[in-house]
């Protein structure tokens, strides 16, 4: 939903007549109901009432809330999912965009679309018919009719992937869906989560910081987010595990199945694992299902995703496609941005492509402690031959890590050992996924490490992290033997 509602605000800027239309209850989309919104939420709610941020000061036992309950961490995770969807609606009624719940598909006939909306529950009819006109034409009474456009865009998201051998029932079995839902009423104390994808990770370092449970991750792969820095990586598993995370990578699971209050998981290893709950994260699927693409003209992979070019165009013309329905990168942000240079095509125009600027975009990983990342890795450079060095600040060594009770975790600022230009921003722990966009802008401007070293950040703050890592990168470049290093540095460069 989050490339729908940014292509529906594009187009309406543009004087276009826009409708939206969504399944009852998913004002939103998988990003508000069932994906980002709700997920982030949960990993808030956890660190609430876990304490986890004060326990440096406080002791391991400090837990604000005593006993922690999945009624607790949900309520919160609803009532965020409620105020999100208020302002979904606000934005609609501001920029004239009907919004129509029930189903659509292609018929097959040039540029149109059948619509079936479905009845609302009576305090949305009232609320529909309140607003008057706020929804440029809305309707509240059910009708199937069929509509026709100028142009179209898919933006359905994706939901997870299920084992047909796997017996999911939402108690025992479940998937990020169900764990979402309420169907789980209480925390397992003993969790098993397949798949160590960013979903995976996520929920596992989530529950893995809350008292009374213990959690193992199964991977068939031998390594974790191998697309992430790998020193990072192997630092996220490091603190997992102190917390008392098991990881059983390179190891496949052949069933899982419910005996009693438990779930039984036998691995191809020959080990048996035992669990209050099995965690079932490996893969998603495109919800294209029904949408009758196939009368369209548009093919879809197996996996329900849609192909679109470098303008989020389908094979037919007036079709257009975007967010995790169309695959990598599946993420919020770069979705709405899809959404985004959607309707700059289909009405004309050009904004840029930030998705193509020299930075590229930044992933944000929301484990605890959490992740984000943008540019270049170790192990990108190392094989394109690049001649890089790091600058490297740590959590524990800033005065607002001692803040934060001693916070573990890391900035990497990876820079051309020549050009000193920034090639890539590594870290992780607190305000991660924040500060990483200070890297981000750096690289898109062009500029070196002198940027980093020249500029007045608030102190104490990570952000500072910055300033300390360029200092440190610019110190390793002259003990390696750069000794060219010093006509790169300006006035007032030196380290204090």
């Amino acid at each position: 939903m989050a490339a729908a509602q940014a292509c529906a605000i594009s187009s309406s800027r543009r004087g276009k007549k826009v409708a939206v239309i969504d399944k009852p209850g998913m004002l939103g989309g998988v990003c508000v109901n069932t994906g980002t919104i709700p997920s982030k939420t949960f990993r808030e709610a956890v660190l609430h009432l876990t304490g986890y941020r004060h326990q440096g000061f406080y002791g391991k036992s400090y837990a604000p809330a005593g006993r922690i309950s999945m009624e607790g961490i949900l309520h919160r995770v609803s009532m965020v999912v409620k105020g999100e969807k208020d302002v979904m609606r606000n934005r609609f009624r501001q920029y004239g965009i009907s919004h129509i719940y029930g189903t659509a598909h292609f018929t097959g006939e040039e540029k149109t679309v059948q619509v079936t909306s479905v009845a609302v529950e009576e305090e949305e009819r009232k609320r529909k018919r309140a607003v008057g006109t706020a929804g440029a034409g809305l309707e509240v009474e059910p009708f199937s009719k069929p509509f026709t456009t100028e142009k179209a865009l898919v933006a359905v998201g994706t939901t997870p992937a299920r084992r047909a051998d796997f017996d999911f029932d939402g108690v025992h079995i479940i998937d990020s869906d169900d764990l979402l839902s309420g169907s789980l009423q209480r925390v397992p104390r003993e969790l098993i989560v397949v798949g160590a994808g960013v979903i995976g990770m996520e929920y596992a370092s989530m529950f893995n910081v809350i008292p009374g449970t213990r959690v193992t991750v199964i991977d068939g792969r031998p390594d974790v987010l191998t697309f992430a820095d790998k020193e990072i990586i192997q630092s996220l598993e490091y603190e997992m595990r102190q917390k008392g995370a098991r990881f059983l990578l390179g190891e496949e699971v052949l069933n899982a199945r419910v005996e009693g209050d438990h779930v039984v998981a036998n691995m191809a290893s020959g080990k048996v694992l035992r669990g209050d709950c099995l965690l079932y994260t490996v893969g998603r699927q495109g919800n294209t299902a029904g949408l009758g693409l196939d009368k369209a003209g548009v093919e879809v992979s197996k996996r329900g995703l849609m192909t679109v070019n470098d303008n989020y165009q389908t094979s037919v013309p007036w079709l257009y496609a975007a967010g995790d329905c169309i695959g990598f990168p599946a993420l919020a942000s770069t979705s709405s941005q899809q959404g985004r240079m959607a309707a700059h095509h289909m009405w004309g125009g050009d904004e840029g492509d930030a998705l193509k600027a020299f930075g590229g975009f930044p992933y944000g990983i929301y484990t605890i402690p959490e992740i984000s990342m943008v540019g270049y890795t170790e192990q990108q450079l190392t094989q394109q031959k690049i001649p890089y060095e790091m600058g490297v600040a740590r959590y524990d060594e800033l005065a607002k890590g001692q803040m934060m009770g001693g916070s573990s975790g890391m900035l990497k600022v990876l820079f051309h050992a020549e050009t000193l230009k920034i090639l890539g921003v590594h870290c992780m722990g607190e305000s991660a996924t924040e500060i990483v966009h200070v890297g981000q802008v750096a690289m898109d401007m062009g500029m070196d490490m002198h940027f980093l070293t020249e500029n007045v950040f608030n102190y104490p703050t990570f952000a500072e992290s910055y300033r300390v890592a360029a200092f440190n990168g610019l110190k390793r470049l002259a003990l390696a033997g750069y000794t060219d290093v010093s006509q790169h540095q300006h006035e007032g460069a030196a380290s204090p």
